[in-house]
């Protein structure tokens, strides 16, 4: 059976390092067989992918990309606190916060973005509960941001 960074692989995808926090805090934290990660933004070689609101400059095929990336980053939370993905029972909940105009009411379909590739990697272990929530503005302009639950 494949890893989760197998199936990754074979989507041409790879977790990432870790990106660094742009605050006071750290980017994951195990409790007892849970881990909880902080919000990711859509950061890829320490820049974000694109800036702005879902709606007005970024469309929704971008944010589904950043929302993509968002999940890969917190994967790479998951891993520097647990070692191995393969160790991932659940996905358990996923939230998404999408900046967006306030017209805009695609969220669902930019969090899918997560929700795909974390079916695509972990399978059933995949299906999660999610919430995806429109906001005015999200920490350096990023479109969106994503935090995990998995139990491990």
């Amino acid at each position: 059976m494949a890893t989760p960074e197998e199936r990754l692989a074979a989507m041409g995808l790879a977790v990432p390092e870790v990106p660094a926090p742009v605050a006071a805090y750290v980017p994951a934290v195990r409790s007892g067989s849970h881990v909880f990660t902080s919000g990711q933004l859509p950061m890829r070689s320490g820049e974000l992918i694109t800036v702005g609101k879902v709606g007005g400059a970024v469309t929704a095929e971008e944010a589904y990309a950043c929302a993509q990336q968002c999940a890969l980053n917190a994967l790479a939370a998951v891993r520097s606190v647990i070692g191995d993905l393969s160790a991932v029972k659940r996905v358990v909940k996923v939230v998404v916060f999408v900046a967006s105009t306030p017209d805009f009411s695609g969220q669902p379909q930019v969090a899918n973005g997560v929700s795909e590739l974390l079916g695509e990697v972990f399978g059933d272990a995949g299906v999660h509960a999610r919430s995806a929530v429109g906001v005015a503005v999200l920490p350096l302009d990023a479109p969106v941001e994503v935090e995990l639950v998995v139990e491990v």
